[in-house]
């Protein structure tokens, strides 16, 4: 009689991925324990643009900025607003969108044809910009990151707006660079907001040195693959911690098919406290 040939499966590393990406197809919104709709609340958003290339093939500007009119946020972070190579030049009608949306640019300096820098850009509405600071981020492909000071009728706030490279090694330096920029002297409210592309949570991530001024580092959002979200890539974290009080992936039919990446989009609790310059 033959011996039936037995199945090894090792759960780690077929079944493990499996089950994990199931799971962080149901990660679509999170809500920390105090949630409740304040008055006084931001809303903010990340998107990745993929320069304006949907799943489809189709380069349409005209459909990405509809998308980002859906998120109908005070703040949106954008990255890959840019061409990659050659001028760098600007992909988007930023013209359109201020005019449909209200969002302005935060205008860039040094770069005559691009948007952004390094492909990020910061769109606000009803905002004085304070200080603007870009940087170039250390790492072995070209990255950079912004620093805005906003006032809002909110209240002050700074946005750091950045896209992380793909090797763990240099996100760690990058979030690094970040940390060292991050905080204000007037101890406004900071958001880190962007593609960080980690998915990796605890000790494993490279975005764990922004415990514990940052958070929430545990929200760990589906956004990527738009069509099948699984990975955590795009995140939106506050300083103080606490900030967030809500986390939720944009997923509609079209932002489906504009982008790779879905839009993430958060709650701010902005407060009634009044920052002083140290």
């Amino acid at each position: 009689m033959q011996k039936k040939a037995k199945l090894k499966l090792k759960p780690r590393t077929r079944i493990g991925p499996l089950v994990r990406s199931t799971l962080r197809q149901e990660r679509r919104s999170y809500m920390d324990e105090r949630h409740h709709d304040e008055p006084g609340e931001l809303l903010v958003a990340s998107y990745n643009v993929h320069k304006c290339v949907g799943l489809d093939r189709r380069f349409d500007p005209d459909r990405t900025a509809a998308v980002i009119a859906e998120l109908e946020a005070d703040i949106v972070a954008l990255q890959e607003v840019d061409q990659r190579f050659g001028s760098r030049m600007g992909l988007l009608n930023l013209e359109w969108i201020k005019q449909n949306t209200g969002l302005a640019p935060v205008g860039v300096v040094g770069m005559r044809d691009s948007h952004g820098w390094h492909g990020n850009i910061v769109l606000a509405r009803g905002a004085v910009v304070e200080e603007l600071n870009q940087f170039d981020l250390p790492g072995a492909e070209p990255r950079g990151a912004l620093v805005v000071d906003l006032a809002l009728e909110h209240g002050p706030i700074r946005i750091i707006a950045a896209h992380l490279g793909l090797l763990r090694r240099s996100r760690q330096k990058q979030v690094e660079t970040i940390l060292a920029a991050a905080e204000p002297k007037d101890g406004r409210p900071a958001l880190v907001m962007g593609d960080l592309n980690e998915w990796r949570l605890g000790d494993r991530s490279s975005l764990s040195a922004l415990a514990p001024k940052f958070g929430p580092l545990h929200a760990d959002l589906a956004s990527f693959p738009a069509r099948f979200p699984v990975w955590s890539l795009d995140r939106i974290l506050s300083s103080p911690v606490g900030l967030v009080s809500r986390l939720e992936v944009h997923d509609t039919p079209l932002a489906r098919v504009a982008s790779d990446h879905l839009p993430v989009k958060a709650r701010v609790r902005m407060g009634s406290k009044k920052f002083e310059a140290a």
